[in-house]
């Protein structure tokens, strides 16, 4: 791949956004290449995932504005949906992704860095959408994941008047969870991930699905979705083991992901 480098490290995946000299900027090839990673991920063996840029000035400073400039109207609405479901995939990716943020994510950087499970980023990122700055709306999900993150108040805010936000303020907002030295964030980010490997993979992937297939639906509705998740984990190896392990007062030896 040209612009996208994969790592697996135990069962960590570490992707990398490598395009440095454009600041690691979404074009076509950038978004069929993460598309075509995604789908080789194979999720036996890798049960975490976290999605970084190259280099310590950006994490992805937005959609490639040379390509998008001469685009029609129906390409552009073309392009959004390339991007929306690249970015969807990530979202509903079975396993959770972790984006460790290492400086600009703006426009399309803000949305992919949405997408993922959990964001920590370093003490130089900007978060922003300012695409109408440049006479376009976010076109890769801004629109929707920021007012579900922040609320609806503060994100029209940063979208109407591109209002950029550093790490302190996003960390207030609650648009990342923890904001930590460039040299401390991608091990800060293999900690975590590390944590949640550790973890029964087969309930940790229900749980992840239970919480963003229930957070679109009403509470009835979503209680059911949990009780069938629930369910879904019992007679597993991993749930024996780990019952098994409490109630024996010893530690897990170590769960098999079936």
């Amino acid at each position: 791949m040209d612009f996208i480098t994969y790592e697996q490290e135990g069962f960590v995946g570490v992707i990398t956004i490598n395009r440095p000299k454009a600041l690691n900027a979404l074009n076509s090839g950038v978004l069929d290449e993460l598309n075509s990673c995604l789908d080789a991920i194979d999720l036996e063996t890798t049960r975490a995932l976290i999605l970084t840029g190259a280099g310590e000035k950006s994490f992805v400073a937005g959609a490639d504005i040379a390509e998008m400039s001469t685009l029609t109207k129906a390409e552009g609405e073309a392009f959004g949906k390339k991007g929306n479901d690249v970015f969807r995939k990530l979202e509903t990716f079975p396993i959770p992704v972790i984006a460790a943020v290492n400086g600009f994510a703006l426009g399309g950087g803000c949305e992919i860095a949405m997408s993922c499970d959990i964001r920590i980023c370093s003490d130089n990122a900007l978060f922003g959408q300012p695409e109408v700055g440049l006479g376009i709306t976010p076109g890769f999900g801004g629109t929707q994941r920021l007012a579900r993150l922040i609320g609806a108040g503060k994100a029209k805010e940063m979208i109407y008047a591109c209002a950029n936000v550093k790490a302190d303020e996003a960390k207030a907002l609650g648009l990342v969870n923890a904001v930590y030295t460039q040299e401390e964030l991608l091990p800060a980010a293999k900690k975590l991930a590390g944590k949640i490997a550790k973890n029964a993979p087969i309930a940790v992937r229900a749980c992840k699905k239970a919480i963003n297939d229930g957070l679109d639906a009403p509470m009835d509705e979503a209680i059911v979705i949990e009780e069938k998740l629930f369910g879904s984990c019992f007679e597993t190896e991993d749930q024996r083991e780990g019952m098994g392990a409490f109630l024996e007062k010893r530690k897990v030896e170590g769960f098999k992901n079936r």
